[in-house]
């Protein structure tokens, strides 16, 4: 029985080098495994900050296209470039004033502010908020 049990005792332990092994094998890949996971989403992450820089790019090159078509390398041209919008507003807004004051010598004082002077003038305004507004949202473009 002693030899039977000895026997036993040796094989095993004769094999328990071989299965302290096979543990450290197992959790060597497992280890494996974890690293090239984490990898693999460092991996995703990266491309999704490329794709981001990429579409930030974009987005510069397609502003700095925009601003290109403003300034020639005239002075005067690119200052009456810029007076265009502003000119063109005050004028609208002189012949505004100008029709207003002649229905008010006229005395009509009930076209002064109609449905149709309100909505001119939300319009306006809501667009040069609005305008305001949007490039604050977008980043100050």
């Amino acid at each position: 029985m002693i030899t039977l049990l000895g026997s036993l005792l040796g094989f095993i332990s004769a094999a328990f080098p071989d299965l302290i092994k096979l543990f450290r094998d197992a959790q060597d890949r497992k280890h494996e495994i974890t690293i090239m996971q984490m990898q693999m989403e460092q991996q995703k992450q990266g491309a999704s900050q490329r794709l981001e820089e990429i579409q930030v790019n974009a987005d510069i090159a397609e502003s700095s296209a925009l601003y290109k078509t403003y300034t020639t390398g005239i002075t005067w041209v690119d200052a009456l470039n810029g007076t265009v919008r502003p000119v063109i507003a005050y004028s609208f807004f002189i012949l505004y004033a100008t029709v207003k004051a002649m229905q008010f010598s006229a005395n009509l004082p009930w076209l002064l502010w109609t449905a149709e002077d309100q909505a001119i003038f939300a319009g306006i305004i809501s667009f040069y908020f609005g305008q305001r507004a949007m490039s604050k949202l977008r980043g100050g473009k």
